[in-house]
């Protein structure tokens, strides 16, 4: 018998020794972190950083090789991240191409991911966004944005590398959340319901003054909330405002944090730092994204739209007849 026993522990120590490794938890990330966290975190293996420095910021990847966060590879937007269907823009792409550009990326489940903005204006914030609810909707959690991107970098006076950066590759495996986008038929029918619709866009494209070239009709989806995400980012410093500030910035037609939201916009880029705004920082538990958004809506004659062109056509005209 013991000796039955010791012969069955041998070969359950061999066992273990020749069995596949236990997956690794990736490192946790909060949605921003800061670039001094960054700098204590950059050598390790299981972050991968990338550069979304771009044409669309007013930048480029000449600008990217002349200095950028140490080890961090450049990563186009929308480049890979959206597509185009037809006369709807920006959309998301496969699953199985975003699998692919993350695989090349370096990003698998056991590696965080952190998204480097240029740190300009909002829209730009917004393409960060849009790139980390991207990688949330795959199913990957360990995701964050640098607070202040590239430009907070060098003002912490932390070192920039120049040249390229070649990612080396890994297999990344999506877990779609199907909660976390909607399409064109799902917020037809929420519109029946008590779910809160919130429109991204300028005020002037709100109350359909102007349009996005795409869109074929002026106006917003009916009994839309207009939160202009521009409100959360100060500019100046190129960074979101203090959380506290964002939180009062919030109409209070949200004051229920399990209320179901869509986040619109014309085309699911501005969309983006509304939901991370509202899912990531402060807490709302059922927010999802419409990323063919206006342009998409306006497309389908079908779909109901409300203006205020109608009023203030009717009192320009007014306002011609009483005086010449």
């Amino acid at each position: 018998m013991f000796a039955f026993s010791r012969f069955a522990a041998t070969l359950l120590i061999v066992a273990t020794a020749f069995a596949a490794p236990a997956a690794f938890a990736a490192p946790a990330v909060t949605p921003l972190v800061s670039p001094q966290w960054l700098a204590d975190n950059l050598e390790r293996d299981d972050i991968v950083v990338i550069d979304i420095r771009s044409p669309f910021a007013g930048s480029s990847k000449d600008v990217y090789l002349k200095g950028h966060v140490p080890g961090a590879v450049w990563s186009e937007y929308p480049g890979y991240w959206r597509t185009d269907r037809g006369d709807v823009v920006g959309v998301l792409p496969s699953v199985e191409k975003l699998e692919a550009a993350l695989s090349e990326l370096g990003l698998s489940e056991d590696k965080a991911l952190v998204i480097v903005p240029a740190g300009g204006n909002s829209s730009e914030f917004s393409a960060a966004a849009r790139v980390y609810w991207t990688v949330k909707y795959l199913g990957h959690d360990a995701v964050a944005i640098l607070d202040g991107g590239h430009k907070a970098w060098v003002a912490g006076g932390h070192p920039v590398e120049t040249g390229n950066v070649t990612p080396v590759g890994d297999m990344f495996v999506a877990e779609p959340r199907a909660d976390y986008l909607v399409q064109t038929s799902d917020v037809a029918k929420r519109l029946e319901t008590s779910a809160v619709l919130i429109d991204g866009r300028p005020a002037d494209q709100f109350a359909g003054l102007d349009k996005h070239s795409k869109a074929t009709r002026f106006g917003r989806i009916p009994d839309s909330v207009s939160l202009d995400q521009a409100v959360f980012y100060d500019d100046a410093k190129g960074q979101l405002k203090p959380q506290a500030e964002i939180a009062a910035l919030v109409p209070s037609t949200l004051g229920d944090k399990s209320v179901e939201i869509v986040s619109y916009c014309n085309t699911g880029h501005w969309a983006a730092t509304n939901w991370f705004v509202l899912h990531e920082l402060l807490g709302y538990k059922n927010v999802s994204l419409y990323d063919d958004s206006m342009v998409g809506w306006s497309q389908d004659d079908s779909l109901p739209m409300t203006s205020d062109r109608t009023v203030i056509d009717e009192v320009r005209t007014f306002l011609s007849d009483l005086f010449g």
